[in-house]
This record gives C-alpha cells, structure tokens and sequence, in this order.
C-alpha cells in the first residue's frame, strides 16, 4: 500500500501532469489514476483530486468524455463524508463550471451545485454562497432566468435566514449581484425583499455587504425605486432606539453618498446625518462629526457651506453645552477638508464668539480649536486666503490671552498650550 503522504502528493501534481501527456494517455493512464485518487480513504487525498478535476475536464474536449469520465467522480465528490472534500468542490465550482461547458452545466452542474447550497456544513454553505453570482452569469442566456428562478433563488431565500453569520455574510457579499442577471421586474419582485431582510440582520457584516453594494441594485431598478423600496429601511435603522444600531448605519452614510449622489442624499438623507449631530449618545454624536469630513472630501466645499455651516451656526447657540461642543468638534474635522478661505470667514468666527460660553468644558475646547484651526491655515499652500494674516493670528492671541486668565484650571490650561502653537506665539498685538 503507496504511503498516504506519497497519494497527496501525487493528487497534488494530476493536474499538472494530465495537462503534458498525450491525449491517449490522458483516458487511458491519468484518468484511472484520478478516480482511484478520488476515491481513496484519505479526505487529504479526495480534496486534492478536485483540482485535477478542473484540469482533466478542461482538457477532455468532447462532452461526452466529460460527462463519462469526470461526472460522476464531481457528483460522488458532492456528497463525500468529509465536509473539507465538499468545501473544495464549491470552491473550485465556477471554474469546474468553465471546464465542463455549458449543456453540462444546465443538464448536471446545477442540481450539483442546489445540494452545496444546502449542505449541512455551514463552511460548505458559506463558500458556495460565494460562487452564486459568477455561477448565475456563466449560466447559458437561453436557460439563465429559468434556472436562478427555479433553482437558485429558492436557495437563496433559505440562506438569507440561515442561522450562521458566516453564511448570511458571504452571501450578502454576492447577493446584489444577481440583480444585473435577472432585470428590473425580477429584482422588484424577488430580490428586493431578500435586500430588505439583509439590511435589517443583526449582523453589521451583512448589513454592511449589502449597503456597500446598492449601486448594482440603482442601476437596475433607479433611484426612484430604490427609495421606495431601500431607503425606508435605512431611514427606520437611523431612528432606532438601539443606538449600536445607528451607529452602525451612521457608519455607512459616506458610502451611501458616494454611491447616491449629492441630490439623492441631500433630499433623503442629510436631515438623518444632521439629526444624529445631536444624538444623545457621544459614540453616535462622535461618529456623524467624522463623517462631516468623508462627506465634505466627496461633495467639496461648497456643499460644506450650503448644507453643514448652517446646522453648525445653529449647534453653537444651542441651549444644550454638549451640542455646543460638538459644534466645534465639527469646526476641528472640517478645518482640515474645507477650503481655508471658508474656514477663516466662516467658521473660526463662530469658535471667537464661543469663547465666553458660560460653561469651561465648552471654553476649553475652544483653545483647542483655534489651535488646530491656526495649524491647518499656516500649514495650507496655494488658493485664496490660504495663509493665516498677521491680524488673524493677533485676534487668535487675544481670546487665548484673555482665556489664559479664566477661573476654571483647565481652560486656562489649554489657553496656555494653544499659546505656544507655531504663529501664535509670535504674533504681536498692534
């Protein structure tokens, strides 16, 4: 009996071999040793033989050759014991699906490929989910619509309640794809209601997969239907009482806007974004202050003053100290996106005026912004108003100053280190 190890490596190197022998050689010697090799006792082995299923098939040039040789060693490999045996066919499917053509892959591939699907082993399951798209577009274009419809979505709708992550995730992955395969109306009828569970699973990977994706699914149905449908869900998400949950669809917002557009998401979701400003949560507060500056290096500066200066002038009067503070915790991530002419007209006024706030947590976050404000300006090169004027730097000196003697320790702690900012502590007062 040939050592275990030596039939690995053996298994390993069929492929590789089947593809410089003569193609008598190839029915005679190679394909006997392939199904023995398919068949030993060793899963190590049985696995490996799946490799040198692509290569013999793809070289195997008449359909019934492949149909007589290589078949019905997939279909036994289909159902091996070894669930590592049965990971490596769905792993290897869409190329299996290229070698074999396709009349094999609608007469025999596809039951094949229903039963990976539904495999007890959630790792099976979860690399099969994987090939659904590529698997879906490879189909022939005569049977493509009938054989997602009747034997893959029924699949699919089993998965996206499957009880592993793990699966829900790689499917969510590929999942918007079959949009493109199938057109508007199947998508309408069948898919959108599959995204819709997706979006709202408890888990953010899934939720994830499918948000980043929605630009397949809009160049489908359009932007219309996509609200109707979508967006909703997105919009009930934002509002949930969970705040894990809005911060998890807070974090996608600047992918949603790329995707969008500014129209889109200026009508539908920048009152969600501006809302979350004032969450009562800081991790969610803290969150949409970050996105200001992906979405200000998506939409440019202009949108910048047109959709978030007002919402900021609006938080630096507000009642509540904390939205006062996320005012300038705003100011601090925008400084570093916006254009600098826009940044000293606009906003480093609104952090002068807060400086007499009645409250120190407000007062010395704004030695803080100025400081950060005075080293983005100095630092910027090129276009108008890039370089802070001696003025400025004198107006930044006096609130400093003038903070440098409040009662409250930590403000006048802060003052004294914005102070010794690079330009600040130069500047003379005239």
């Amino acid at each position: 009996m040939i050592h275990p190890m030596v039939r690995r490596a053996a298994a390993a190197k069929l492929g590789e071999f089947a593809k410089v022998v003569e193609p008598e050689a190839l029915k005679n010697v190679v394909i006997p040793m392939f199904t023995n090799l398919a068949g030993d006792e060793q899963d190590s082995v049985r696995l490996l033989a799946v490799e040198a299923c692509v290569a013999i098939a793809s070289l195997l040039s008449k359909t019934e050759d492949k149909e007589l040789h290589v078949i019905p060693t997939l279909k036994t490999a289909c159902d091996d014991k070894s669930w590592r045996v049965r990971y490596m066919v769905a792993e290897k499917f869409t190329e299996l699906q290229k070698a074999l053509g396709p009349d094999l892959t609608k007469n025999e591939l596809v039951n094949v490929f229903q039963s990976l699907l539904k495999d007890n082993e959630a790792e099976v399951r979860s690399m099969s989910a994987q090939q659904i798209k590529d698997f879906a577009e490879a189909l022939p274009s005569s049977s493509r619509e009938t054989v997602v419809m009747n034997n893959i979505l029924p699949c699919v709708k089993d998965l996206v309640n499957d009880t592993n992550q793990h699966v829900k995730t790689a499917l969510a992955s590929v999942i918007m794809g079959l949009a493109p395969i199938v057109g508007k109306d199947i998508t309408i009828e069948h898919l959108l209601p599959l995204f819709l569970a997706q979006l709202k699973d408890d888990c953010a990977e899934v939720r994830l997969n499918i948000i980043s994706n929605l630009e397949s699914v809009n160049k489908v149905i359009g932007i219309q239907q996509l609200s109707q449908s979508l967006l909703p869900a997105i919009t009930e998400l934002a509002e949930d009482t969970k705040w894990r949950v809005r911060l998890a669809i807070n974090e996608y917002m600047p992918l949603l806007a790329e995707q969008l557009g500014v129209q889109f998401f200026d009508d539908r979701l920048n009152a969600l974004c501006q809302a979350w400003l004032v969450d009562h949560v800081f991790a969610v507060r803290e969150a949409a202050t970050n996105n200001l500056k992906r979405l200000v290096a998506i939409f440019g500066s202009n949108w910048a003053r047109a959709s978030v200066l007002p919402k900021i002038v609006q938080m630096s009067n507000d009642q509540n100290y904390l939205h006062r503070m996320t005012c300038l915790f705003c100011i601090n991530v925008l400084a570093e996106v916006c254009e600098p002419q826009l940044v000293e007209e606009n906003m480093l006024p609104i952090v002068f005026q807060m400086a007499t706030d009645t409250v120190p947590n407000v007062r010395f976050n704004v030695c803080k912004s100025i400081h950060i404000i005075c080293n983005v300006l100095k630092n910027s090169s090129g276009g108008s108003g890039s370089k802070l004027s001696a003025a400025q730097l004198n107006q930044m000196k006096t609130v400093l100053e003038k903070l440098g003697e409040d009662p409250d320790v930590d403000v006048r702690f802060f003052a004294a280190e914005a102070l010794q900012a690079p330009g600040i502590a130069e500047a003379s007062r005239t």
